[in-house]
C-alpha cells in the first residue's frame, strides 16, 4: 500500500516550478519523455533476448550486444537531457530522430524474435539470423552511435543550457491563461445554491480559524463561484475585512503577502525589502487591530501557500476565515477534510447560461430553442465550455449558423486560441510529473463516456511500459498511486468506489477526453481510427505516429476491408460500452492477426474472438483481453512468453475453463482473469522459479492443490468458485493448501451448488491458513452464524462481505471482536436478530446492509464506535428506524455520519 509519506514527498517534488521562456521547449521535453519510454522498452527487449534466449541468438549475439551498448548510451543521454533545457530547434529535430531510430531498432529486434521462435517451434537448428538481419542491426547500432556524437557536439556548442527539475514545466503564458474566460456576476447560472452552502460555512459562528476549499475540475467555475461569494452583501456584515488574492502556479509567497498587505496600507513600498516572516508579522498586526477577516485565495496549487497564509492570522479567536479554490482534491482535503465539491451544471442550467451569454437580457428565439438545448447539452455541464461555445454563437441569429455549431461543438470548444478549453486544461496537465502525464493521456484510448475499471487501466499502463519500477513498491502499487493522483487533481472522475474506499471505476470528462486525444496524437502516443467526413479511414502507415490504434466496433469492418498490413503497430484496442458482442467473420479475425504481427497489447473484449494459426505467432503479446465461445485456453498460449495479463470472457455454458497452456512456465504472467472458474493443471516440468501470478480471479476448488498453490505463492488476489463443501472438508488438502499463499490479501469463496445435503464448516485453523487476508468475500456458503467468530481471529481482516446467504440462520450474536475490520457488508441474508456492540467492531467505518428484509434492527450500540462514519441500507426496511437512532446519537455528539437509505422512505411508502 502506498504510504501517506510517499504521497506527501511526491507532491513536494511537484511543487518545483520554474518559468520557461520558450513553448517549443515543452514539446521537445514531452517528445523526449516519449522517446525515453520506447528506449526503455528496447533496452528491456534486448536484455531479455540476451539473458533468456541465448540458444536462439546464435551468431547474432555480438551484433545485438553492440546494439544494446549503444542503446544504453542513448538512454543515459535522455536521462541526462531531462535535467536541462534549450530553446534550440536542433534539440527537437534530434529527439525526433531518436524516436524514429529507436522504433526501427525495436522493429528489427521484434522481427528477429518472431523468426527465432518460429524456427524453434519447427525444431530447426542452425542459421536463424540471416546476413540481412545482421546488417540491419549493425547499421542501427552505427546510427545510434552517430546520434550520440551529435548530442555531444550540440551540448558542447550550446552554452544556453540551464539546469531544471525534471518535473513541472509550465507553458509560456500559463499565468495569464490561468484566469480563463470570465463569467460576469450577472451571468452566473446554477451557482445560487452552491454559493449559499459555502457562505453558510464561512459565516458559521465559530471562534477558531477555518479554511473552506472549493474544489473541481478545470472550467467548472470555481473562480466564478468564489467571485460571487466574495461580492455577496451578507458577508460584508459578517466580516470586517474581505480580501481577494489570486495565487496561480507561478506564485511567490512574498508576492502573496505583499498583495495581502495592499488591502491594509498604501505604503507598500516600505515593505518591499522585508522577508516573508517579517511580512507575516506586519499583516498579523493589521488583522489584530480590526475585526473578523476573510481572505479568498484563488487558484491554489501547493500546500505551502495555505500554511503560510494561516500564519498571518493572530490567535485572537475572532473566527477568521480562509476560502480557497483549487483543482487538486488532495490539496483541498489537506486544508479541510470536508471541502466543497463544485457540481456540474444541469442541462437546463447550461442552456440558461448559453442564452444569457449569447443574447444578454434578451430571450432565445423559438426556432433556436431546440438547437440551443442540444448545443448546451454537448458542453456536459462545464460552464467554461458553455462560455466558449457562446462566443461562436454571439451575433449569429441565423438558424443555419446554429445548425453548423451543433454539428461541430468539439471543433469550436478546442480550436487553437487563448480562450480555448484546451488551453485551460493545459495548465493542470503541465503541472503533472512527466510519467503521470503519459498515463493521463493514455486514458483517451477508451471511448468518450466509457466507465474505465481501475484494474484494467492499471494492467494496461504496466503492459505498455508506462510505469517505471521503484524500490519497495510493486508496479501495480505505483500505478494505483498515479491513478489516485489524477483523481485528486480532478483530471479523472471517480465513478465508483470499492468497499475499501479505493477506486473501482473512473472516466474522463468529455472536455478532458478531447484534450487527451489531441495531445496524445501530437506526442505519438496513440491514434484513434475513425471515419472522416468523406468516409475514408485515415492513413496508418507512419511507423512513428501509429504505434497504438484504438477503434470503435462500428468502424472495424471498414478498416478490415482494406486488409491493412501495419507491423509497426504495437497496441490495438476495440472498446464498446454495449454488452452485446460485435460479431466478425473468421476471415476478418484472421485479418486482425495478420495485420499486427508484432503486437504487444490486444484488447478486443467487445468482439467475438476466434483463435487461428496466425494468432499463435503473436509472440510479443503482453496483454490479451478477448471474448468468445471458449472451452479452454489452448496449449499454444504457452508460447506467449511475454504475457503479463490474460482476460478471458466466455459465453459458453461450460462449468469450467480448461487451462491447457502451461502457465507455470510463463514467468511474466501476473494476472489471469476469467468469468467462469479456471481449471488449472499441476506444474509438470519446473523452471526452478515461482510463478509471478498475483491474480487468479476465479478458479475451481479442485484446482487448488498443494503443488499448484505452492507454485503460485505470490498470489495477492484469489477467487474460488465451485463446490465448497469438499474444498472446506480438506478433500485432497482443499482449504489447508491455502497456507502456501503467504502474500494473499483478497480471498473470495463462492459456493455455486444450489442444494447441499450437509452445510459446510469453516475449519478451526482457518485464521492461520489465511492470516494475511485483508478482504474476504463469502457467497452462498450457508455457514451457521456461530462460525462467524472464526473470522474474528483474522488479525489483518479489514473488509468482510457476506453475500447471498453466506450464513444461514436468523440470529447473530458475535462472541469475539473483529479487531481490524473497517467494512462490513451483509447482503441477501435471512438474519432477523443481530446483537453486537462497539467491542465487537471497534474499528468499523462503513456498514452496508442489502436486501436484509427480515432484520428487525441494527444494534444501537454500534453508535459508540468512534470510526463509524457511514451506513447504507438497501431494501432493508424494518431496520430503518434503528439506523435513524444511530444517526441521532452520532449527530448529538457532533460526530460525522452519513446515512443512505434506498429506496427513500417516501418511495417505499408509495409502493405499499
Amino acid at each position: 500500500m502506498i504510504t501517506l509519506t510517499c504521497i506527501i514527498q511526491c507532491h513536494h517534488k511537484v511543487d518545483l516550478v520554474l518559468n520557461v521562456k520558450s513553448s517549443l521547449l515543452d514539446s521537445v521535453l514531452a517528445v523526449s519523455s516519449m522517446a525515453d519510454t520506447v528506449v526503455n522498452f528496447l533496452v528491456e527487449n534486448l536484455l531479455q533476448l540476451l539473458s533468456e534466449n541465448v540458444k536462439l541468438i546464435g551468431g547474432a549475439k555480438g551484433e545485438l550486444q553492440n546494439l544494446l551498448k549503444e542503446v544504453q548510451h542513448l538512454k543515459a543521454f535522455l536521462d541526462d537531457a531531462a535535467k536541462y533545457h534549450s530553446d534550440s530547434e536542433q534539440w527537437k529535430v534530434l529527439v525526433d530522430e531518436i524516436q524514429k531510430t529507436v522504433h526501427r531498432s525495436e522493429d528489427a529486434i521484434d522481427k528477429f524474435l518472431v523468426q527465432a521462435k518460429v524456427h524453434q517451434d519447427k525444431s530447426k537448428v542452425g542459421k536463424l539470423f540471416d546476413l540481412g538481419h545482421l546488417a540491419t542491426v549493425r547499421n542501427l547500432a552505427a546510427e545510434i552511435k552517430g546520434i550520440h556524437e551529435q548530442v555531444k557536439e550540440l551540448r558542447n556548442n550550446n552554452q544556453a543550457l540551464q539546469a531544471r527539475p525534471i518535473l513541472q514545466l509550465p507553458k509560456k503564458g500559463a499565468h495569464e491563461v490561468a484566469q480563463g474566460p470570465s463569467l460576469e456576476d450577472d451571468e452566473v447560472v446554477g451557482f445560487d445554491e452552491e454559493a449559499n452552502k459555502v457562505i453558510s460555512r464561512l459565516a458559521k459562528e465559530s471562534e477558531d480559524l477555518d479554511t473552506i476549499p472549493v474544489v473541481g475540475m478545470p472550467g467548472l467555475g470555481k473562480t466564478t463561484l468564489a467571485r460571487k461569494i466574495y461580492n455577496d452583501p451578507e458577508l460584508s456584515y459578517k466580516f470586517f475585512s474581505i480580501l481577494w488574492i489570486y495565487v496561480g502556479q507561478s506564485y511567490k509567497i512574498k508576492d502573496v503577502f505583499l498583495n495581502i498587505l495592499k488591502f491594509f496600507t498604501k505604503r507598500i513600498g516600505d515593505y518591499q525589502d522585508e522577508d516573508v516572516d517579517a511580512l507575516a508579522k506586519v499583516i498579523s498586526g493589521f488583522i489584530k487591530k480590526g475585526g473578523r477577516c476573510l481572505i479568498v485565495l484563488d487558484d491554489v496549487w501547493v500546500a505551502e501557500v495555505i500554511d503560510h497564509v494561516r500564519k498571518v492570522f493572530p490567535e485572537n479567536q475572532k473566527g477568521h476565515r480562509i476560502m480557497m479554490t483549487t483543482r487538486n482534491r488532495l490539496l483541498a482535503t489537506y486544508a479541510n477534510p470536508e471541502p466543497h465539491d463544485l457540481k456540474f451544471l444541469t442541462p437546463p442550467e447550461s442552456f440558461e447560461l448559453l442564452v444569457k451569454r449569447v443574447f444578454g437580457k434578451g430571450s432565445c428565439p423559438d426556432e433556436l430553442v431546440q438547437l440551443g438545448g442540444s448545443i448546451a447539452e454537448k458542453c456536459y455541464g462545464v460552464p467554461l465550455a458553455v462560455v466558449v461555445i457562446a462566443g461562436a454563437l454571439r451575433g449569429r441569429p441565423e438558424k443555419n449558423d446554429w445548425v453548423r455549431v451543433d454539428k461541430n461543438v468539439v471543433q469550436h470548444l478546442y480550436k487553437d486560441n487563448e480562450q480555448s478549453c484546451l488551453k485551460f486544461v493545459e495548465m493542470s496537465y503541465d503541472h503533472l510529473p512527466q510519467e503521470v502525464q503519459t498515463c493521463f493521456l493514455y486514458c483517451g484510448v477508451f471511448p468518450r463516456g466509457f466507465d474505465i475499471p481501475s484494474w484494467k487501466l492499471i494492467r494496461l499502463w504496466i503492459a505498455e511500459g508506462l510505469i517505471k519500477p521503484q524500490e519497495s513498491y510493486t508496479l501495480e502499487e505505483i500505478a494505483e498511486f498515479y491513478l489516485n493522483d489524477l483523481v485528486n487533481r480532478n483530471l479523472v472522475i471517480l465513478m465508483k468506489k470499492r468497499s475499501d474506499g479505493q477506486i473501482k471505476t473512473c472516466r474522463l470528462h468529455d472536455m478532458l477526453h478531447q484534450f487527451c486525444k489531441k495531445e496524445a496524437s501530437n506526442k505519438w502516443l496513440f491514434q484513434e481510427v475513425c471515419l472522416t467526413p468523406d468516409q475514408a479511414i485515415p492513413s496508418m502507415q507512419d511507423p512513428n505516429k501509429c504505434r497504438r490504434l484504438c477503434i470503435q466496433p462500428s468502424n472495424l469492418n471498414d478498416l478490415l476491408s482494406k486488409k491493412p498490413s501495419v507491423e509497426h503497430v504495437r497496441s490495438f484496442y476495440c472498446f464498446s460500452s454495449k454488452e452485446k458482442l460485435f460479431a466478425l467473420s473468421p476471415n476478418d479475425i484472421k485479418i486482425i492477426h495478420k495485420a499486427f504481427p508484432l503486437i504487444r497489447v490486444l484488447d478486443v473484449e467487445s468482439l467475438k474472438f476466434l483463435f487461428s494459426k496466425d494468432f499463435n505467432q503473436l509472440f510479443h503479446l503482453r496483454y490479451i483481453a478477448i471474448s468468445g465461445d471458449f472451452m479452454a485456453i489452448p496449449l499454444t498460449f504457452g508460447k506467449f512468453w511475454n504475457l503479463q495479463t490474460l482476460i478471458i470472457n466466455t459465453s459458453t455454458s461450460a462449468p469450467t475453463l480448461d487451462v491447457k497452456a502451461d502457465i507455470w512456465n510463463m514467468l511474466q504472467l501476473r494476472h489471469l482473469h476469467t468469468d467462469i472458474p479456471a481449471k488449472l493443471h499441476p506444474p509438470t516440468a519446473t523452471t526452478g522459479k515461482a510463478s509471478c501470478l498475483q491474480t487468479l480471479s476465479m478458479v475451481a476448488p479442485e484446482s487448488c492443490e498443494k503443488d499448484v498453490l505452492a507454485k503460485a505463492c505470490h498470489l495477492r488476489k484469489l477467487g474460488i468458485r465451485g463446490q465448497m463443501a469438499a474444498f472446506l472438508g480438506a478433500y485432497k488438502g482443499g482449504v489447508n493448501n491455502l497456507e502456501e499463499l503467504k502474500c494473499l490479501e483478497h480471498l473470495k469463496l463462492l459456493n455455486d451448488v444450489l442444494y447441499m445435503n450437509k452445510a459446510p464448516h469453516l475449519p478451526q485453523t482457518f485464521s492461520k491458513l489465511v492470516r494475511t487476508v485483508k478482504k474476504l468475500t463469502l457467497t452462498n456458503t450457508r455457514f451457521a452464524w456461530s462460525e462467524a467468530d472464526k473470522l474474528g481471529k483474522l488479525e489483518s481482516l479489514e473488509v468482510l462481505k457476506f453475500k447471498e446467504n453466506a450464513f444461514a440462520g436468523v440470529s447473530w450474536k458475535p462472541k469475539i471482536g473483529f479487531s481490524a475490520l473497517q467494512v462490513l457488508w451483509i447482503e441477501r441474508s435471512e438474519l432477523e436478530s443481530w446483537e453486537a456492540s462497539d467491542l465487537n467492531f471497534p474499528m468499523l467505518r462503513h456498514l452496508v446492509l442489502i436486501s436484509c428484509d427480515k432484520l428487525d434492527a441494527v444494534p444501537l450500540e454500534l453508535a459508540n464506535i468512534p470510526n463509524l462514519q457511514e451506513m447504507r441500507l438497501e431494501n432493508t426496511r424494518k431496520a430503518v428506524q434503528s439506523t435513524k437512532d444511530i444517526l441521532e446519537s452520532k449527530t448529538s455528539k457532533s460526530k460525522k455520519f452519513k446515512l443512505s437509505i434506498f429506496p427513500p422512505e417516501n418511495e417505499s411508502k408509495a409502493a405499499q
